[in-house]
């Protein structure tokens, strides 16, 4: 029997079946020109779970969890922020850096991340509190997803501390990590799978899953490429 169920939406978007919970990461769905239509309105979820406020993460983060009545887990900047989106006080799980927070059987924990972060608003722009990735584990298996970043050395720490089975990595380029560095960043963490995320979205992200798995295989990483929509159980 499969311990997590990973399905990508597009993007950074990702969902996370694990524990008996339903997971979203980084749910930016509406708008998300790869997001298949069969994805855009999940009608039943725990959590959601954020890495940063920029619009191709977060942006449709608030509409989601009130229609679903999901939990929703970000830095204390975000989460303030999505309060006065609309979502319920009660549902929002502030959290940082370094903290973990239980949902059922499930701990979702923030790691480091090297990007900025900001919310848009139709009066300005928010400061969204720093970039993070979000280690998200039960008791059989542990989910990396690394948020956007560049590739840094306390990777190799969180590996050490957290073992992820599988990570998931931008390799766009440009506002991220490209596929050379993700690939590094894979070998860092050690996990079992890495899967590409932040790729083939627009065209100024350049960075190819050819590439990333080309690198991934001369330093030993299993990669994974998952069509939008598509499902791998781990």
């Amino acid at each position: 029997m499969p311990e997590a169920k990973v399905t990508y939406a597009g993007h950074s978007a990702v969902f996370l079946e694990m524990a008996g919970k339903k997971i979203a990461i980084d749910p930016w769905l509406k708008g998300n020109p790869l997001c298949p239509e069969s994805l855009l309105n999940p009608k039943a979820l725990d959590l959601i779970v954020l890495t940063h406020g920029h619009a191709d993460h977060a942006s449709d983060a608030a509409r989601i969890a009130k229609e679903t009545g999901a939990q929703l887990a970000a830095t204390y900047e975000l989460a303030m922020i999505m309060v006065g989106q609309g979502v319920p006080q009660e549902k929002v799980i502030p959290m940082n850096k370094g903290g973990a927070t239980q949902v059922g059987g499930v701990t979702v924990r923030l790691t480091n991340a090297f990007h900025s972060s900001s919310f848009d608003t139709d009066s300005g722009t928010l400061y969204a509190g720093e970039a993070c990735g979000a280690v998200i584990s039960s008791a059989k298996c542990t989910v990396y997803h690394a948020g956007d970043t560049s590739l840094f050395s306390d990777m190799k720490l969180i590996g050490e501390m957290y073992k992820p089975d599988v990570a998931m990595l931008p390799i766009g380029d440009l506002f991220t990590m490209g596929p050379r560095e993700a690939a590094i960043a894979a070998s860092w963490v050690k996990c079992k799978v890495a899967l590409p995320l932040h790729y083939k979205t627009f065209g100024l992200l350049t960075g190819t899953y050819e590439e990333f798995s080309r690198e991934c295989a001369l330093l030993g990483v299993e990669s994974l490429e998952l069509a939008p929509g598509a499902s791998q159980n781990f």
